[in-house]
């Protein structure tokens, strides 16, 4: 297996106002998904191609709130001012093979590898100790699963992305630590004062950017 595009991260208020969001502008309804309970959130998720998938991530209303920070900055203030605007995306995960060699070879720190649980599912991610989002969100979170990953189990639709890309402050630093990860392909990084990803989705309402 070489290192590939696991899945886009929304984050949102709530999950049902990321489903409604997602669904008016693509014309797909993302389905749910479970509960992260160590980190107090809950997602929905949609299919996008033959082996990625979107998450809409949301604060769970019933699960307390953890001792330690959620990941992708979810419990920051900043995050919870520009969530109040609407969903974004804010993130992406690269599934690897080696989850423990590709953070040795990430120029950018991950924070530590935990392992994570849901049914039959198995997964280990890197998750930053301060819940940050590597480089602001240009930097992939590593995945790697020790299931068989659930996108074969997610509905089939028309979804496919037809272009991802970056930008950061520090372009080229992103794009050392993109390409030790052995996906330098996947993303282009070009320079902007702050740090964004983009995607552009081919669906059934035309081409759509998140």
């Amino acid at each position: 297996m070489v290192p590939a595009l696991d899945h886009l991260v929304i984050a949102c208020n709530s999950v049902a106002e990321g489903v409604d969001w997602f669904t008016q502008r693509t014309g797909v309804a993302p389905v749910a998904g479970g509960k992260h309970p160590t980190m107090g959130t809950h997602n929905a998720v949609v299919r996008l191609g033959a082996d990625s998938y979107v998450e809409l991530i949301a604060l769970d209303p019933d699960a307390p709130k953890p001792a330690h920070p959620r990941w992708f900055a979810l419990d920051t203030p900043a995050m919870q001012a520009s969530l109040a605007a609407g969903p974004r995306l804010i993130h992406w995960a690269l599934r690897v093979p080696d989850i423990a060699a590709a953070a040795a070879r990430a120029q950018i720190p991950r924070g530590d590898v935990q392992p994570f649980a849901r049914g039959d599912l198995r997964w280990r991610l890197t998750v930053p100790t301060d819940g940050a989002l590597p480089a602001g969100g240009v930097a992939p979170t590593l995945i790697q699963w020790d299931s068989d990953p659930p996108v074969a189990r997610l509905p089939a639709n028309p979804l496919t992305l037809a272009q991802f890309a970056a930008s950061h402050p520090e372009p080229a630093r992103m794009r050392e630590d993109i390409a030790a990860l052995g996906a330098a392909a996947l993303l282009p990084v070009t320079y902007a004062n702050a740090p964004r990803i983009a995607v552009m989705l081919r669906t059934p309402r035309g081409v759509v950017a998140l």
